[in-house]
């Protein structure tokens, strides 16, 4: 009499046999899984081979058949199942449910190592599939800690009677009888371990439970990786953006197409936009495009800046952009610079925007002051500057009745609060005026050393004095001189931006002839001479010199050898040292340097105006 095709089976490479009739059923699986989940049978395949060499689940082919093919799917469920997610807090809950109902376990918890390499309970179930507290939650931390640390699962199925573990408090006080304990591993590392125990006799865990355990715990192992990577990549995320967001420095980042793909607060008060103004580029969404962001008479120029970076892969660079806002005139810094693989792909621009509108009104003031004391011409040149405010109050006090009319009150409220900062800027320039119209210098005894050593702290992190060398010897017993503080400062910042000066031009001259070993140096001195009763400081560079037809000139207004200057700042040095009774001179090389020498008496300077 012929067989039945449910007696007879057939063996397959997992070194298992299934009767015939389930053939197709576990062939259609095998096809399912391989569909949803790519490589995952073929990979716990080969786990399943490396873990039943040392814990074989069937002891008998004929008589556990089923049940292995039974294991094989719920295992396979199971991957499926915590492989669907990147949420750690969901890996964990369906990893610890399923193990609870796939080894018909009591209650189970997951822990992971902390930073300090210490277990810390991550989730905790109980038969029932609630959740429970680390507090309702009695472990063994003996059990957990030694799979931690060994990497080694741990069974018994007896721990009343197993005289390893029958004196183990949670063991006596749950009365557990069957215990299994997984390291959880990635390659050779431990980052947990997963815990199951039964206290009913009835359920008790068999030897090949571990088997399916250890194949469960090793899935659930890199799904928790997984997991935990993708939460530090969210962290990344997130603090970069806070980052960006709370820069003082306006960053934006647009795609080739102009398509906005980030900006922070500071760009888009740069710009004069508010965060409504824009979206970002993202799935199934239309982007805001950054010309769209500029008034329309800007735009050429814009677009000129941005194609010249996306031609020439380089940074592009305009330190004053004097940007027209269609309120008022801002003068901004901006640096453009290509950047690669964008978050939704291509390449784009990082755009760097900085508003240094106070910083050039600063420098205006500096010039001002200067020929305020050089010509004497402070009337009109207060009429002038003012006038310059007034000229904006003006504009938007018109601008702000119409848009009143026309209803548009987010631009009325824009031209009021220009009004109030303008003439909160004209008060700080009168103020800034009296305060330096003051006739009367502030003479008071004064420490020369720690006077050079104070402004030296400050301008060596300026970037023009990073790459030149400074030699400073001076005096340990130099007394105190009464001196204009400011004054005397503002001579030595001075000479040392005048050194500076030389250096640069130097280094361009040496690097013309090919010479690219020549590095700048400022040597300053200051010592006592007790013969003459004064203290004389020495600022000497090695910089390109003065030549000599100039050098009888130098302390003349007006005189200047350089581009870009207006020859009054030795001029002013001058007499700022003649107002404190002292001298300041001059000695030159040209191609060599130049030394600056001042002498400041000991005597009383109540009299120096």
């Amino acid at each position: 009499m012929e067989e039945k095709s449910t007696e007879k089976t057939v063996r397959y490479k997992t070194g298992y046999l299934l009767d015939r009739s389930e053939e197709k059923s576990f062939m259609d699986t095998q096809k399912l899984i391989q569909t949803e989940s790519g490589d995952v049978l073929a990979e716990m395949e080969a786990a399943l081979q490396d873990i039943a060499d040392e814990n074989p689940r069937i002891e008998s082919e004929d008589s556990q058949n089923l049940k292995t093919f039974e294991d094989m799917r719920a295992i396979l469920e199971v991957s499926l199942a915590i492989n669907s997610s990147l949420v750690l807090d969901d890996i964990l809950r369906i990893v610890m449910q399923k193990a609870i109902e796939l080894l018909s376990a009591e209650r189970g918890f997951i822990m992971l190592l902390d930073d300090r390499s210490e277990l810390k309970v991550k989730i905790a179930h109980n038969i029932q599939n609630e959740q429970m507290s680390e507090e309702d939650f009695k472990i063994s931390s003996s059990i957990a800690n030694k799979a931690a640390s060994s990497g080694k699962s741990i069974y018994t199925s007896d721990a009343q009677s197993d005289e390893r573990y029958s004196n183990l408090k949670s063991v006596l006080e749950l009365h557990l009888r069957s215990i299994m304990c997984v390291p959880l591993k990635i390659k050779k590392n431990v980052i947990g371990v997963i815990y199951l125990d039964n206290s009913s006799q009835a359920k008790l865990f068999l030897k090949s439970d571990l088997f399916l355990f250890e194949l469960l715990a090793q899935q659930a192992a890199h799904a928790i990786y997984n997991a935990t990577l993708y939460d530090h990549l969210l962290d990344l995320k997130v603090f970069n953006e806070k980052v960006v967001n709370n820069s003082p420095v306006g960053i934006a980042v647009i795609d080739t197409g102009y398509n906005m793909v980030s900006i922070n607060d500071a760009a888009l008060q740069a710009l004069e936009k508010n965060r409504n103004d824009v979206q970002l580029l993202a799935p199934n969404t239309t982007p805001t495009r950054f010309l769209d962001l500029v008034p329309p008479s800007e735009t050429t120029r814009w677009r000129q800046m941005l194609d010249i970076a996306l031609t020439t892969n380089q940074p592009f660079e305009d330190g004053r952009y004097f940007y027209n806002t269609e309120y008022n005139e801002k003068v901004l810094s901006v640096k453009i610079t290509p950047i690669n693989k964008l978050p939704y792909g291509g390449d784009g621009l990082i755009l760097i925007i900085e508003d240094i509108t106070e910083k050039v009104i600063m420098e205006k003031y500096v010039i001002l002051s200067e020929k305020l004391v050089a010509r004497g011409e402070m009337a009109s040149s207060i009429g002038h500057e003012l006038n310059n405010y007034l000229a904006i109050v003006s504009n938007n006090a018109e601008l702000l009745g119409l848009n009143l009319k026309k209803k548009q009150y987010d631009k009325a409220e824009f031209n009021s609060q220009q009004i109030v900062e303008n003439i909160s800027k004209m008060k700080r320039f009168t103020d800034g005026l009296m305060d330096f119209s003051k006739l009367e210098t502030e003479i008071v005894p004064y420490d020369v050393r720690n006077l050079i050593e104070e402004l030296l702290f400050t301008l060596k992190s300026q970037a023009r004095f990073k790459r030149i060398t400074f030699s400073v010897d001076l005096d340990s017993d130099l007394p105190k001189i009464n001196i204009d503080v400011g004054q005397i400062q503002q001579v030595l910042m001075n000479l040392l931006n005048n050194a500076a000066d030389a250096i640069e031009e130097k280094v361009s001259s040496e690097t013309a002839k090919g010479n690219n070993s020549y590095r700048g140096k400022i040597i300053i001195k200051a010592n006592l001479d007790i013969s003459s009763s004064k203290v004389r400081i020495q600022v000497t560079d090695n910089g390109a010199g003065i030549p000599e037809d100039s050098q009888a000139k130098v302390f003349q207004p007006h005189f200047t050898t350089k581009d870009s200057g207006h020859g009054l700042g030795l001029a002013n040095c001058r007499k700022i040292i003649k107002n404190h009774k002292g001298e300041i001179e001059l000695s030159s090389s040209p191609e060599e340097g130049t030394t600056f020498t001042i002498a400041l008496p000991l005597g009383e300077n109540e009299n120096a105006v």
